[in-house]
C-alpha cells in the first residue's frame, strides 16, 4: 500500500475520532443544560407548593413552641398592639390606633409644664400610690405592669381599677419585652421614668432565685437600654432597698456607709442595681436617683410583708411567727408609712435633673443620687404587734421563734438627712397612726364584720 493511502487512512480515522468526542461534548452540555432546567423547574413547583401549603394549612410545631406563640402573641394582645384576629388588617390598625390614643392620654400631663412620667410596677403598692398623687397633681401618667403571681394578682386588678377612675392607663407587659418598652418611647417623650416593678422580698428569693435576676437585673437593664436610646432622654428615678446595707452595723445607716455586704440575694440584686445605674449615668448621661425605701407599709399593701400577714392572722385566729436575733433580740424596723413614701418619690423626681444624652450619647455630666427613704423612729416587731392588736381588739398568739438564716436583719434604721436637704423629705406618720388607717382599709377591702371596730 502506497505511503499517501496509509497517511489518508490514518488522517480520516482521526477526524472521525475527533468528530465523535465532540459529538459526546455536546451532548454532555445538552444533558447538563437540560438537568438544570429541570432542578430549577422542580425548585420552582416545590417552592409554590410550600407556599400554598402554608397560606391553607395552620404551621406544624411541637407543644412547646406552639404556647411560646401563644404567650408571645397574648402579651402583645393585652397591650392592645396587634389586634386579635389576624384577618382584618384595617381592625387591627384600628385597634393600634385606639391603643397608641389611650397611651398619649394617659401620658399627657394636665397642668403647665407638668411631667410626663412612666411608672412601672403601676399596680404594685408603692406605684399605684405614686400614680395617682402624680396624677393628682396634673402630671402625665402612663403605668406599666406584669401583674405577676408572687401574691394575689387580683389585689393588683383592684389597684388598676383605682388607677383607671383617676384616668391612668396600666400597659400590661414584662420589662423583658424590649420592643414593647421601646413602642412606648416612640409614642411618647416621657421626661421622667419611675421605676418602682422589682421581684420584691427577701425569703422568696431562696425559692426563686432566677426570678430576681430576671426582673431586678435583666428587666432593669432592658429598661434602661431604651431610656438611653430615647431622644430626649429621660430623667429616672428608681427603687432601690435599705437591704443593700446588709450586715452593716453602724447606724443609723447614712448612704455613705458601706453597701458591698448584702444579707440576701434580694439586697445583692439591688446592689448591683445601683452599680448598674452608675455606669448609665456616667457612660449615657443619664439623670439617675436611686431610693432606699425603709419597710413601707400602708392601706394596699403587700400580702407578704409581716404587718399584712399578721393581721389576717389574728383575724382568723391563727398564730402569729415572731422572730427574735440573738440572745434573743427583738427584731426591730424602720417602719415608713405610703404617704411618706410617696412624698419622698415626687421630691425625687421633681429635683430629679436633666439627663444630658441623646441618642444613647452623652453630651455632658449628668445628676446621680442615692437617698434613704425612711422614718427615722425604729420600732420593735413586738410592739407593732400591740398596735395592731389595739386597732383590731383581738389577741395575737404569738409564737417566738430565733431568725433562721433566710437574709433578714436586725435592725434598720434611717438616716434621712440627705433627702430632707435636697428636696424637704420629712416623714410626718408615726407607727400608731399608719397602722390605724391600715387596719381600718383591710377590715372594709376584705369585709370584715363591723363588730370588729378600730378603737379611736
Amino acid at each position: 500500500m502506497p505511503l499517501s493511502a496509509t497517511a489518508d487512512t490514518s488522517k480520516t480515522v482521526k477526524l472521525e475520532r475527533y468528530n465523535s468526542y465532540l459529538r459526546k461534548i455536546h451532548s454532555t452540555k445538552v444533558l447538563n443544560a437540560s438537568s438544570k432546567v429541570l432542578f430549577r423547574a422542580t425548585l420552582l413547583v416545590a417552592l409554590v407548593l410550600v407556599l400554598l401549603f402554608a397560606i391553607n394549612y395552620p404551621p406544624l410545631s411541637d407543644s412547646r413552641a406552639a404556647a411560646a406563640h401563644h404567650l408571645h402573641r397574648r402579651s402583645f394582645l393585652s397591650t392592645g398592639i396587634f389586634s386579635s384576629s389576624s384577618s382584618s388588617s384595617s381592625s387591627s390598625l384600628t385597634q393600634g390606633a385606639a391603643w397608641e390614643k389611650r397611651v398619649r392620654q394617659s401620658s399627657t400631663a394636665k397642668r403647665p409644664h407638668g411631667l410626663s412620667v412612666l411608672v412601672t410596677g403601676a399596680a404594685g403598692f408603692v406605684g399605684s400610690h405614686c400614680s395617682i398623687a402624680l396624677r393628682k397633681r396634673g402630671d402625665g401618667v402612663l403605668g406599666f405592669d406584669n401583674f405577676n403571681d408572687y401574691y394575689d394578682p387580683s389585689l393588683k386588678r383592684a389597684r388598676q381599677q383605682l388607677l383607671e377612675k383617676q384616668q391612668v392607663f396600666i400597659v400590661e407587659g414584662d420589662l423583658n419585652d424590649g420592643p414593647l418598652l421601646r413602642k412606648l418611647f416612640d409614642v411618647v417623650p416621657f421626661t421622667h421614668v419611675l421605676h418602682l416593678a422589682a421581684q420584691a422580698g427577701v425569703r422568696y428569693a431562696m425559692k426563686n432565685p432566677q426570678s430576681y435576676i430576671s426582673s431586678n437585673i435583666a428587666g432593669f437593664v432592658n429598661l434602661l437600654e431604651v431610656a438611653k436610646a430615647a431622644n430626649p432622654q429621660p430623667a429616672i428615678v428608681w427603687a432601690s432597698s435599705s437591704s443593700v446595707y446588709g450586715l452593716n452595723t453602724e447606724n443609723p445607716f447614712s448612704e455613705e456607709h458601706r453597701t458591698d455586704q448584702p444579707a440576701s440575694l434580694y439586697a445583692a440584686t439591688k446592689k448591683a442595681g445601683e452599680e448598674i445605674t452608675h455606669t448609665y449615668n456616667h457612660i449615657y448621661g443619664l439623670a439617675i436617683t436611686g431610693l432606699r425605701f425603709f419597710t413601707v407599709y400602708g392601706p394596699w399593701g403587700r400580702p407578704d410583708m409581716a404587718y399584712f400577714s399578721f393581721t389576717r392572722n389574728i383575724l382568723q385566729g391563727k398564730p402569729i411567727t415572731i422572730y427574735r436575733g440573738k440572745n434573743r433580740v427583738d427584731l426591730a424596723r424602720d417602719f415608713t408609712y405610703i404617704d411618706d413614701i410617696v412624698k419622698g418619690c415626687l421630691g425625687s423626681l421633681d429635683s430629679s435633673g436633666k439627663s444630658t444624652g441623646s441618642g444613647g450619647k452623652k453630651r455632658g455630666a449628668a445628676p446621680y443620687r442615692i437617698f434613704n427613704l425612711g422614718n427615722t423612729a425604729p420600732v420593735t416587731v413586738p410592739i407593732l404587734v400591740d398596735i395592731l392588736e389595739k386597732h383590731l381588739k383581738m389577741k395575737a398568739k404569738r409564737n417566738f421563734v430565733e431568725m433562721p438564716g433566710n437574709g433578714d436583719v436586725p435592725f434598720t434604721h434611717a438616716n434621712i438627712s440627705s433627702a430632707r436637704n435636697e428636696f424637704g423629705y420629712k416623714p410626718t406618720t408615726d407607727l400608731e397612726t399608719g397602722l390605724k388607717k391600715f387596719v381600718r382599709w383591710y377590715l372594709s377591702y376584705y369585709g370584715y364584720n363591723t363588730k370588729a371596730k378600730l378603737v379611736h
